[in-house]
C-alpha cells in the first residue's frame, strides 16, 4: 500500500531533524521512493518552513548542533575553486567541480585569477586566509617557465588540493599533488587516426602555445604524426597571432593557413582551440580554400566547434568529467585524511564527427 504524502513528509522531518542534516538521495534509499518524490517533499517542507533546502541536501532548521552530510566534515569551511579569467575551456570543469561538491552539500567558492604574472599564486594566499578546508585550481601556466616557478608553493598550500585539467612534470614537486586531467595525447591520436582513415596524408596543426593544454597537444601531434608511415607530411604553426607564449611579442606571426595548406600540398589540418577554428574556417573560405572539399578540419576543445556554419569535427576532453572526479578526489582526501595514496588521474577524449572531415 503506497505510503499518504504526509507520513512519508513526517518520516523525512524525523529524520532530518535527527541528523540535522540528510542527501536527499540517501532519504529516497531510506524510504524507498524516486529521489524525484522526496525532492518534492522536501521542497513542500522547505516552503511551509519546516526545514532548509540546500543543493541536494534537507537540513533541520530545529536549533540544535547540525550535523555534518556525510562526506562532510564537522570543521566546516568552503572548497574554494580557482581558476584563470577568461578561460572558456575550463567553464565545463569548473560547472562539473561546482556540481558534485553542492550535491554533497559543501560550500563552493570560486576565485578568478586575472592575467598578471603571480596571479594564482596571490589569489591563493588570500583564499587560505580564511576558512577554506580544500582547493581545486587550474592554473594558466602560459609558459613552461611559469609552470616550474608555480610547483614549490602550490604543493606547499596546506590543504588538501587537487590540480584540474593539469599534468606537472614527473618528478617535479608537484607530482606528488591530486590531479585529473583529460588525456590529450590520446585526443590527438583520435584526430591524426581519423584523418588517415580517410585518406589524408600531408597534415597541418595550427595549435596555440601558451597553455599546458596546448604545449600537450602540439607535443603530440609531433610525436604521433612523425610515427605515422601513413603521414607523407606534417607541420605545426600558431593558430593565432596571439596563441604564443608571449603575447607581446608578435614576430612569429602565423603564416596564412591556406598559404601553408597550399605550400604543403596538404588536404587536411588540426586546429587548435575552437574559437581560433572557427576564425580559421572563415578565413579558409575567404581564401577560396573549401571545408571539407578541400581541406578537412578537426577541431581541439569542442566548447563551440558545433556552431560554424559549417559544424566541426571536433576532440571533445571530458571537461565537465574532470571537474567531477577532480571533486570527488578531494571529497575522499578531506572525509578520509591520510587514507589515499596520492593519484594522478587521466580521462580520455571522444570524437565528435560532424561536417568539415571526409573521404580525399
Amino acid at each position: 500500500m503506497r505510503e499518504p504524502s504526509r507520513d512519508r513528509r513526517q518520516r523525512i522531518l524525523a529524520v532530518v531533524q535527527s541528523r540535522g542534516a540528510a542527501r536527499v538521495s540517501e532519504l529516497a534509499t531510506e524510504l524507498e521512493v524516486s529521489v524525484v518524490t522526496v525532492r518534492r517533499d522536501v521542497e513542500e517542507l522547505a516552503r511551509a518552513g519546516r526545514l532548509r533546502r540546500g543543493h541536494g541536501v534537507a537540513r533541520s532548521v530545529v536549533p540544535v548542533q547540525e550535523a555534518p552530510v556525510a562526506g562532510e566534515a564537522a570543521a566546516g569551511g568552503a572548497v574554494a575553486i580557482v581558476v584563470p579569467e577568461r578561460h572558456v575551456y575550463l567553464n565545463e570543469t569548473v560547472h562539473g567541480a561546482r556540481t558534485a561538491l553542492e550535491e554533497a552539500g559543501m560550500r563552493v567558492v570560486l576565485h578568478i585569477a586575472p592575467r598578471l604574472t603571480d596571479a594564482e599564486h596571490t589569489v591563493v594566499e588570500r583564499v587560505l586566509s580564511g576558512d577554506v578546508r580544500g582547493l581545486l585550481i587550474a592554473p594558466r601556466w602560459r609558459t613552461r617557465a611559469t609552470e616550474e616557478a608555480d610547483y614549490g608553493w602550490l604543493a606547499g598550500a596546506g590543504v588538501p588540493t587537487v590540480v584540474m585539467e593539469r599534468r606537472p612534470r614527473q618528478g617535479s614537486a608537484l607530482h606528488a599533488t591530486d590531479s585529473v586531467c583529460s588525456d590529450h595525447w590520446f585526443g590527438v591520436y583520435l584526430a591524426v587516426e581519423h584523418l588517415v582513415s580517410l585518406g589524408h596524408r600531408r597534415i597541418v596543426l595550427a595549435a596555440r602555445d601558451d597553455s599546458p593544454t596546448a604545449r600537450a597537444v602540439r607535443a603530440a601531434f609531433a610525436e604521433i604524426a612523425g610515427a605515422r608511415p601513413e603521414v607523407e607530411d606534417w607541420t605545426v604553426v600558431l593558430s593565432a597571432p596571439d596563441a604564443g607564449p608571449d603575447p607581446a611579442d608578435r614576430s612569429e606571426r602565423p603564416l596564412g593557413l591556406a598559404a601553408l595548406l597550399r605550400e604543403r600540398a596538404a588536404t587536411a589540418a588540426v586546429l587548435h582551440g575552437d574559437v581560433d577554428a572557427l576564425m580559421l574556417v572563415q578565413q579558409l573560405a575567404d581564401d577560396g580554400v573549401r571545408v571539407p572539399g578541400d581541406c578537412s578540419v578537426v577541431a581541439y576543445d569542442d566548447v563551440v566547434a558545433a556552431l560554424g556554419s559549417t559544424p566541426l569535427t571536433a576532440i571533445a576532453p571530458p571537461k565537465a568529467e574532470v571537474g567531477r572526479a577532480a571533486a570527488e578526489l578531494l571529497m575522499q582526501r578531506l572525509s578520509t585524511p591520510g587514507a589515499w595514496c596520492v593519484r594522478r588521474v587521466q580521462l580520455l577524449p571522444e570524437l565528435k564527427i560532424r561536417g568539415s572531415t571526409q573521404q580525399v
